[in-house]
């Protein structure tokens, strides 16, 4: 995890333990919003996750029914940093002779 993931979720953790509990838990969706801003800043980056965290805060309304909305699982092959593992990257099967 980078730094940025580290910041957000701490930010997140300090939210949840200082102003919650005096706003209440009004979150129409399950998981929280919080929950799962900190799922998402951990399974999709800084970035992407904050983004994701964003835009469901603003569907949080009296306007959206809410429900289960889990945040989605990062889909393989769109992180360009780290390379996709090859086919024949995996260990030996060949039998012995």
């Amino acid at each position: 995890m980078n730094p940025a993931q580290h910041v957000l979720k701490g930010a997140i953790v300090t939210y949840q333990w200082t102003l919650r509990p005096f706003i209440g838990a009004n979150c129409r969706f399950h998981p929280s919003c919080s929950h799962y801003a900190i799922e998402a800043v951990t399974e999709h980056g800084a970035v992407k996750g904050a983004a994701m965290s964003a835009w469901r805060i603003l569907r949080c309304n009296p306007w959206n029914a809410g429900g289960y909305d889990p945040v989605p699982p990062r889909k393989p092959g769109l992180n360009r940093l780290r390379p996709a593992a090859s086919p024949s990257a995996g260990p030996d099967t060949r039998p012995e002779s």
